[in-house]
């Protein structure tokens, strides 16, 4: 009978679906930013695998349409961005030099930490795109030989990270442009750390979602490049 349950794709779709929920209420109702929703749904998703035993592969038999919908989710933050086109053609040179120099910022201390504490190749590999949303990062990893696992798992820890370290870093820097606001969370937390900026307002949200486009492309085509600099200087 449990076979039946956890087997079917209708579980984990209703397991994730109502973690979140859970965890959307949690947030609403606490408003800390500690308790991210998206935090609190896995870590109930996780306890759940774990006490009932469900392996990755039942999950994902569900789990997987979920991912199907992580690229059209992505497509979507395009409304707020659209909304405020006047104020990123006011900004732009200064929106297109801060999230280049934050994208690259990224993947060097990327290298850099990994090098620095002997991880190996393939893992640094696995971590050069963590700062850019998933379906990007993915198609990264798998073009420079990574492990698709390892990206996901930091890409999702550095947009939780962001989205909830994020305000307590911009209030502690005294950081009140709301322009900063929305690129900082959207080149260093991709989605993640969108979904805070909307939180925070119409603009920070729209500069978090260009940061996303902008942050995305540079990654793409620089990724590789950089990889390959810096294990050249690094010998």
């Amino acid at each position: 009978m449990k076979e039946m349950i956890v087997g079917s794709p209708l579980f984990s779709i209703t397991l994730s679906i109502a973690a979140y929920a859970v965890g959307v209420v949690i947030y609403r109702k606490t408003r800390l930013t500690i308790l991210n929703p998206l935090l609190l749904a896995i870590i109930i998703v996780c306890a759940v695998v774990m006490i009932f035993h469900i392996s990755y592969k039942d999950y994902m038999a569900g789990g997987q349409f979920i991912t199907l919908l992580l690229t059209p989710a992505t497509v979507v933050l395009a409304v707020p961005l659209y909304d405020q086109l006047k104020l990123i053609k006011r900004y732009a040179p200064v929106i297109l030099l801060s999230i280049s120099i934050g994208s690259v910022a990224s993947m060097a201390s990327v290298y850099f930490l990994c090098k620095l504490f002997g991880l190996d190749r393939v893992l640094i590999e696995s971590l050069m795109a963590k700062s850019v949303t998933t379906a990007i990062a993915i198609g990264i990893t798998q073009d420079m030989h990574g492990i698709q696992a390892v990206t996901v798992v930091a890409t999702l820890l550095s947009g939780i990270f962001g989205a909830v370290l994020g305000p307590q870093v911009f209030k502690l820097l005294r950081v009140k442009n709301r322009v900063a606001v929305g690129l900082s969370l959207g080149t260093a937390s991709h989605a993640v750390g969108t979904s805070k900026a909307l939180e925070l307002g119409e603009d920070e949200g729209a500069m978090s979602s260009l940061s996303i486009c902008v942050a995305g492309i540079i990654t793409v085509i620089c990724a590789p490049l950089l990889f390959s600099v810096f294990t050249a200087i690094w010998r």
